[in-house]
């Protein structure tokens, strides 16, 4: 009785460090497209609030492989169809916050917290006229991807990096970083907000133009933009939609996410927006 209490004890020692074994195995096969930042880097980072789940575990962004032939569904596809990082699927109204970038070769990194067998890394970009005011669907993307590599069941290093050949666009577009692992039946996205320039990718405001006559100068002092009382630039600093700054004699406002783009050199559609001299 006693050597089968013994054989009993250690089959279930056994199973349970099978079962731990197992579950590091799955852990290892996360990570997050940090260059140019995902909406998962970004709320990690801070540099986004309001993200629930995702600010704490970034790299877990999970689900079905196949796309887009299969995988998430339509809407909930910069969640990976998870419903517990649904945030990142929300488009803020447009907002959020966008890389700059233009057409031609770009380095495009991602952060694994371990290796894992790879089948492709995939990016997708979205197409001419996508409303960013609405979820990411199929619709919105380009049908193929503009950048595939395969691994061929290889494992990425903790940083990957690709030298992806970005495409001629303007204004805002969205890409889709799809990560496909080899030995499982799942893929990682990453959702990327990028900003190529020069207008498009969704309504810009414009001003009305007035018929009514432009009032006389008045000898009255007028008062300084708001924005002057801010602090000075600071290259190393991060700003988000909002922050005020002065620089140069000119006070500026950030329309998005920046770090180290100086004012006054980023043009009309850049990331600073004057508001007039201090």
């Amino acid at each position: 009785m006693r050597r089968s209490r013994k054989i009993a004890l250690a089959l279930s020692g056994a199973g349970a460090l099978a079962i731990a074994a197992t579950a590091t195995a799955i852990a290892w096969g996360h990570g997050y497209a940090a260059d140019p930042p995902s909406r998962s880097a970004l709320c990690a980072d801070g540099a986004v609030s309001d993200c629930g789940a995702i600010s704490y575990e970034p790299q877990s962004v999970e689900g079905p492989q196949g796309f887009p032939e299969a995988g998430p569904a339509d809407g909930e596809i910069c969640a990976g169809g998870n419903q517990r990082f649904a945030e990142l699927d929300d488009p803020r109204g447009g907002q959020w916050p966008a890389t700059e970038v233009s057409g031609g070769d770009r380095t495009f990194s991602w952060t694994m917290t371990a290796p894992h067998s790879t089948a492709s890394f995939e990016y997708y970009i979205t197409t001419d006229g996508w409303d960013p005011a609405q979820p990411l669907t199929r619709a919105a993307l380009e049908a193929e991807p503009f950048f595939v590599d395969h691994m061929h069941g290889a494992q990425p290093d903790h940083e990957m990096s690709h030298s992806v050949p970005l495409p001629d666009r303007s204004g805002r577009h969205l890409i889709l970083g799809v990560w496909t692992i080899a030995d499982t039946t799942n893929a990682f996205y990453s959702c990327m907000d990028v900003d190529f320039g020069g207008g498009g990718g969704g309504p810009e405001p414009t001003e009305e133009p007035s018929d009514t006559p432009s009032e006389e100068p008045s000898d009255a002092p007028t008062d300084e933009p708001e924005g002057c009382e801010a602090a000075a630039w600071d290259s190393s600093a991060t700003y988000v939609a909002g922050d005020a700054v002065t620089h140069g004699g000119t006070a500026y406002t950030a329309k998005w996410w920046t770090r180290a783009e100086e004012p006054g050199t980023t043009g009309v559609w850049g990331v600073w927006e004057a508001a007039g001299s201090c």
